[in-house]
């Protein structure tokens, strides 16, 4: 019993004081490392640094990032989230170029970055983020007016001639490095934008530059137009297809800000949208969407979330979508038919119910398939099942309102 009373946690092997420092957050283990010599060597292990979530730490400055980015991160990291000074009374630059020039040398994995409430303002290019990023989320950003644009790869090559004898190799190396760089263009493929208000038309387009862009999601960015949608739909043209040509992941949803003057940017699906494979419609953009997805051949998968929609409105939208293979319903609320005999509104359900979520496959179409009398929207599921047999069905925390009679 003696031996267990001076037990310490310097009996542990490191594996499992690794394990233990691993459910600390950045600012305790930034704490932790000033215990020992042998937590400050802990605390440096990549395997602790491989996520880094730095939003609920309020105090972070430019001076805390170049801190970190010394002592702690390094080829571990994979995805990095960052809260910038937008909403901060300090103000001040939060992202240097110099700071993302250390940060693609010493961390040359790093897959995922996300900034909140960041003033991009003073970055002329996305191109100076890493290299190395592959999904791009922005939430409550300023963006400059050409931050998406591609520069071409051009430039460099009359300047490796130039240099001197001192320090040639290295020199060369280093443009070498930068045009084979430039040459592969943005390296982005899931683009996420979630109320940016700056985000436009313009913005828009050049991401049709943009080579490996397969998913853009666009939540509340409200001065995208349907205009803006038109010009950048992948479409058949001279030389092949033009616009955002590998897309095949899209989603535009409005829901905040009661009482804006919408665009309703959905009308720009109108324009046929070759190769999009998946699309996400919430809000107010739905009932537009609707209108124009019937042209979307290539469509596969369609997800509806946070509106309000009528069984025909649906049925009128999905006649022509053959090739669907699954349709979600999250957070709808499913407006009862006008004319509707006592016994369906009985079953259709007088009062509200949510949670529902099902899942029905191939077996839909089978006709003597019954159906449940507490489903909230049978009719709709069963006519589905109808017209599109090989779709998929899933309903999440949907309900059905209330009429006033």
């Amino acid at each position: 019993m003696d031996e267990f009373k001076v037990c310490n946690l310097d009996y542990f092997p490191e594996n499992i004081l690794i394990d233990v420092l691993s459910h600390l957050s950045v600012r305790e283990l930034v704490r932790a490392g000033r215990v020992c010599k042998r937590w400050k060597r802990l605390v440096k292990d990549q395997r602790l640094w491989r996520t880094v979530d730095l939003t609920a730490w309020k105090g972070v400055s430019s001076r805390i990032l170049w801190l970190l980015l010394r002592q702690y991160l390094g080829c571990g990291l994979r995805c990095l989230r960052l809260r910038g000074l937008l909403l901060s009374a300090r103000g001040g630059t939060f992202l240097s170029e110099s700071w993302l020039k250390s940060l693609s040398t010493k961390c040359p994995r790093l897959s995922k970055l996300y900034l909140l409430h960041a003033d991009l303002r003073g970055l002329a290019s996305c191109q100076l983020l890493p290299p190395t990023l592959q999904v791009l989320e922005l939430c409550g950003c300023e963006l400059p007016r050409e931050f998406f644009h591609q520069t071409p790869a051009s430039a460099a090559p009359a300047q490796a001639e130039a240099t001197s004898s001192v320090g040639a190799q290295k020199q060369r190396r280093e443009l070498k490095r930068k045009r084979s760089a430039s040459q592969s263009g943005v390296g982005i493929e899931r683009l996420v934008l979630n109320n940016v208000p700056s985000f436009t038309d313009q913005h828009l387009q050049s991401l049709t530059s943009w080579e490996r862009l397969a998913r853009l999601e666009l939540r509340d960015t409200f001065r995208v137009t349907a205009n803006g949608l038109r010009s950048c739909a992948a479409k058949d043209g001279i030389c092949g297809v033009e616009g955002l040509s590998r897309l095949k992941f899209f989603e535009i949803g409005i829901t905040g800000r009661q009482g804006y003057q919408l665009q309703m940017a959905s009308l720009g699906l109108g324009a046929g949208w070759l190769g999009l494979e998946e699309l996400s419609l919430g809000g107010k953009e739905v009932g537009p969407g609707l209108l124009c997805a019937s042209r979307l051949k290539d469509l596969k998968c369609l997800c509806l979330w946070a509106c309000t929609l009528r069984e025909m409105q649906i049925m009128r939208s999905c006649r022509m979508l053959r090739g669907l293979r699954r349709m979600t319903f999250s957070d709808v609320v499913f407006q009862p038919r006008q004319s509707q005999p006592a016994a369906d509104e009985e079953d259709a359900g007088g009062e509200e119910r949510d949670d529902v979520e099902d899942e029905g496959g191939e077996n839909s179409s089978d006709d003597n398939k019954t159906f449940d009398a507490n489903d909230p929207i049978p009719s709709l599921r069963r006519s589905l099942a109808e017209l599109l047999p090989s779709c998929t069905l899933v309903f999440t925390n949907c309900s059905v309102q209330v009429s006033a009679d």
